[in-house]
């Protein structure tokens, strides 16, 4: 498959400008790169070239200051507070808040908070592929696109903390809050792993485009049964997860809203605008198509008020089903589970999190010794960055592309070696539709119930149940 338009190695002259001035503008929010630097084209370069002659270290790059100094102190607050106001104001097109999130980012984070915030959510992606997403989301508006990104990196730092909690904790560690925990971590657990064994929201296999399909069993929700909280971390651990799932040039998700026995009881509308805002606003361009399936004439008033939630680009990629003719327009029938009526001869069934499996996260000195190594890989991709956006010649500057094309791939193959000392292991990477390496089979082989001290001490020992074939 050909990358889709607007993506790295399909984009057009002006698409390829405004990526190179948001990677400038990202990097001076960062402080990686200073104002004097912009625009000049040959410091990166010679200093590279002095560098390795002299086998020194590396170049220090310029670093700016954010915010320039203000004689007045009071006068610079005032200022702050008079912009939030403005934007409160006189931005209708900010439907989720981003403005107060990026000035909020920007009196709270220093620079390299942020930067370390915003090279954690790159994981195994492209770098150019995930600021493409914001641009896109953005129409291509750079600073809008720039306040998207940095009220992401809020949303994920502050808020949900998904990073550092939520995929660092994951499924093991729920099972044994379940058991030792009380109040409301014992609540939380439960919550997470009720979801998980009824298969709510599960993923499995991918449509005819090759996008992964996440099916979403309406019946399955009661409005209630879950607190707020405990629904959040359940769609957010979701969606990281699928984001591995993501195989280049596809990079976005099918959703498949079963409601098959839906009823009014089964509607929570707090869940369903949390996931809008996700979607919108923290997971920009992620979402392909969403398939609506078997929908009851209850759920056309629902529809009327939904669909007015949703942006209008993100409203146009939902399609009804009404049976499973309609739902082979999208995916193949030998590819539908067998509870829609296809004949894949699969049905959901949740494997529980082994004792051990994550065993390598105790390591916190390889752990280390990775993050060093990463931090000096996002160090180098920085530094061809800064000559690729100062290099004004179209053959040094597709030679540069090249050469960061080059890093963006040892921080995919890197990401993978850090990945079992960072993130917890997912029912996916248990039946094996997630390799130790980063590749996905969407339709691994039967997997033989893991439960002897053998296939847990695989797991801890880095191996992947999905060998352990019936």
């Amino acid at each position: 498959m050909e990358p889709l338009p607007g993506r790295p190695g399909n984009l057009t002259p002006e698409e390829d400008e405004k990526l190179r001035k948001f990677w400038e503008m990202f990097l001076q929010v960062c402080g990686v790169l200073g104002e004097e630097a912009a625009g000049d084209a040959d410091t990166a370069s010679e200093s590279q070239g002095k560098a390795g002659a002299a086998g020194s270290e590396k170049p220090k790059k310029k670093r700016m200051s954010l915010f320039k100094k203000k004689k007045d102190k009071e006068n610079s607050t005032a200022a702050k507070v008079a912009a939030m106001e403005s934007i409160k104001e006189n931005d209708p097109e900010d439907k989720w808040g981003e403005n107060k999130a990026y000035l909020d980012t920007l009196a709270t984070h220093s620079p390299e908070q942020i930067r370390a915030t915003i090279w954690s959510m790159v994981k195994h992606d492209n770098p150019d592929a995930l600021l493409l997403r914001f641009l896109r989301a953005r129409k291509w508006n750079l600073q809008r696109a720039l306040v998207m990104l940095m009220s992401t990196m809020n949303w994920r730092c502050s808020e949900a903390r998904v990073d550092e909690e939520i995929m660092a904790n994951g499924e093991e560690f729920a099972a044994i809050n379940e058991k030792s925990a009380s109040g409301k971590e014992k609540k939380l657990a439960e919550d997470f792993l009720g979801q998980l064994r009824m298969g709510k929201s599960h993923c499995y296999g991918t449509d005819k485009a090759g996008r992964p399909i996440c099916i979403v069993r309406a019946r399955l929700h009661k409005a209630g049964e879950q607190d707020e909280e405990g629904l959040e971390r359940f769609t957010v651990y979701l969606i990281e997860t699928t984001r591995f799932m993501l195989t280049p040039p596809v990079d976005t998700a099918c959703v498949l809203f079963d409601l098959t026995g839906f009823s009014l009881a089964n509607m929570d509308y707090t869940p369903v605008k949390f996931m809008i805002k996700c979607f919108e606003a923290n997971y920009p361009e992620s979402l392909g198509v969403v398939l609506v399936h078997k929908a009851p004439w209850v759920f056309q008033g629902i529809w009327k008020i939904v669909k007015g939630w949703l942006d209008p680009v993100v409203a146009s990629k939902v399609h009804f089903t009404n049976n499973i003719r309609d739902l082979e327009e999208f995916v193949a029938k030998e590819r539908i589970p067998e509870d829609l009526e296809g004949t894949s001869g699969y049905s959901y069934t949740y494997k529980e999190p082994i004792p051990g499996e994550n065993a390598k996260m105790k390591d916190i000195e390889t752990k280390e010794k990775l993050l060093q190594e990463r931090e000096g890989l996002y160090e180098e991709y920085e530094s061809k960055t800064i000559e690729w956006i100062n290099e004004t010649n179209a053959t040094k500057r597709a030679t540069l592309h090249s050469e960061r094309d080059s890093i963006a791939k040892n921080l995919r193959d890197q990401y993978w070696r850090l990945d079992p000392y960072i993130r917890s292991r997912s029912f996916y990477d248990r039946v094996g539709v997630i390799k130790l390496d980063g590749k996905v089979d969407y339709y691994p082989p039967k997997i033989a119930p893991a439960t002897t001290n053998g296939t847990a001490a695989a797991l801890a020992a880095g191996e992947t149940a999905a060998d352990d074939v019936d």
